[in-house]
């Protein structure tokens, strides 16, 4: 098979065609005829324009970013005999995902067969790609995908965030779909949990698991614990929301050395806790509380508390602006509701506690329920300044925009396989997906690009075959970059600018 080469001739680079041979059981190249030459960064052919046609043309720049990000961190090392199938999944959910089923026509107009080393991808492989990572062990290998992050880039090892979502499956049949609480408010939906788990200070996630849909938030930490531990993190802190707090979780994450900062809801246990000092405080906010965080202000106190055996700090967060959104909205509910009960028609689900037979408003159960309007409590084993304490808290939006990530950009959800297995590997190419688009939001940050923006200016990066019909050889050059398309190259790796089309 014959390709072009380039032959350096004092100043002048000419380009000829030659063809790899074994003679004598080494590898040599024979020279066939030249082609064109070199000038001024550019290509000229030596044939007329006329004799030069356009065999393709190759969707380039996104992928080559990619492959670049996934290759610094030998990604395909990791993915075994198919990483080349499950590469070209990984690259179409960060950009252009629609099903397995199409992926050959997608693969068809890009330049992945080059860079990724695949003759042809079939559905066949691409199956068989996905069933071996179900089949893998999902826990060595993540851990082994974050080590190679690691040895790439230098990740603070400040601490963890940790958050669960779910994501909704087409059709009955596949047993990890259960009937659960789901978090979009949707009901009568089967769904799966996803738990993720991401670096605090730059958002690269370590690991995930999925789960039963109807596996409690709590419960879905315990079994990552064990998972965690075998990253050998020095010790820092890991960041939860309210649904994840539990006794058990924060006495096995003390185990390991690690602290906990994680929300705890308002029950009624932990209302009593908090009634004596407001009604001490009474209307009273003093300044020294105020804690400003971008445009909110959070008045904040802190108290000694444990949960189970484990003691810590309890802060109390008032946020006046939520406390009068929550009052308004509820208030304009029971309004509109009124006229409603009073002729015995159905009226919004929990909104029956606030009146009485006859459709009068009961006043004391009313005052209950705005007793604790804008109030949110954080329980830490660490001893932190109120204004640090509440922006690593209210700042782990991290994961939640992970999971936007997940659910939009990756096209996440709706899952259609039916099959477990699928279904874990479908989720774990989403993962690997996010993976490298957080590795692209860290390469991009001095340029303030954000990672979609970025593979949106480069999807007008082709590559160009040309074909010369009388000698028929076959040239590729890459269409001119734009000055933003250099800036972002050259953030991701300036050797990318130096790749000869």
């Amino acid at each position: 098979m014959s390709f072009i080469r380039k032959i350096k001739k004092g100043e002048k680079t000419y380009l000829a065609e030659v063809e790899s041979r074994r003679v004598g059981g080494k590898v040599v190249q024979r020279f066939i005829r030249y082609v064109g030459k070199q000038a001024d960064g550019r290509t000229v052919l030596s044939t007329s324009l006329s004799d030069a046609e356009v065999a393709e043309v190759k969707l380039y720049g996104p992928l080559l970013v990619l492959h670049q990000l996934a290759t610094e961190i030998d990604l395909d090392s990791h993915l075994g005999p198919y990483a080349g199938e499950i590469l070209s999944m990984v690259y179409a959910h960060c950009l252009d995902y629609k099903s397995v089923n199409h992926m050959q026509g997608w693969f068809a107009r890009t330049d992945l067969s080059l860079l990724l080393g695949l003759e042809q991808l079939t559905e066949s492989r691409l199956l068989s790609g996905m069933d071996f990572l179900e089949q893998a062990d999902p826990e060595p290998l993540q851990r082994g995908i974050f080590k190679s992050v690691q040895d790439r880039y230098p990740l603070k090892n400040s601490g963890v965030i940790y958050d669960v979502t779910n994501t909704y499956l087409y059709g009955k049949h596949c047993p990890l779909g259960q009937l659960g609480h789901d978090k979009e408010g949707v009901q009568g939906r089967p769904l799966i949990q996803i738990g993720l788990g991401v670096t605090q200070e730059e958002g690269i996630p370590l690991f995930h698991k999925t789960f039963d849909g109807n596996i409690a938030d709590a419960r879905t930490l315990q079994d990552l614990i064990t998972t965690f531990r075998h990253y050998h993190l020095q010790s820092g802190t890991i960041i939860y929301d309210r649904g994840i707090t539990s006794g058990k979780n924060v006495a096995d994450i003390q185990a390991l050395e690690w602290n906990t900062i994680g929300g705890i809801p308002l029950t009624p246990p932990v209302q009593k806790f908090w009634r004596p000092l407001l009604r001490k405080q009474s209307a009273r906010l003093p300044l020294a509380d105020l804690v400003q965080l971008n445009q909110t202000n959070f008045y904040v106190t802190a108290r000694p508390y444990s949960v189970g055996q484990v003691p810590g700090t309890l802060y109390l967060c008032f946020n006046a602006r939520q406390q009068l959104n929550v009052r308004d909205s509820r208030r304009e509910e029971i309004v509109q509701a009124q006229p409603l009960v009073r002729a015995g028609k159905a009226i919004k689900a929990g909104l029956h506690k606030y009146f009485d037979r006859k459709g009068n408003v009961l006043a004391r159960v009313l005052d209950q329920a705005e007793e604790f309007d804008g109030y949110s409590c954080i329980f830490s084993t660490r001893l932190l300044p109120k204004d640090q304490l509440v922006r690593l808290y209210f700042d782990k939006d991290l994961v939640e925009k992970a999971f936007h990530a997940l659910k939009g950009v990756i096209k996440l959800q709706p899952i259609r396989h039916w099959l477990s297995h699928r279904v874990i590997a479908h989720i774990f190419i989403c993962y690997l997906a996010y993976l490298l688009l957080a590795l692209l939001k860290h390469r991009l940050k001095p340029v303030a690009i954000s990672p979609t923006d970025a593979l949106d200016e480069l999807s007008s990066m082709y590559k160009v075959y040309l074909r010369d019909s009388k000698q028929v050889f076959t040239l590729s050059r890459v269409v001119a970059l734009t000055k933003r398309q250099e800036t972002i190259l050259k953030a991701v790796n300036p050797k990318l600018l130096k790749l000869e089309s």
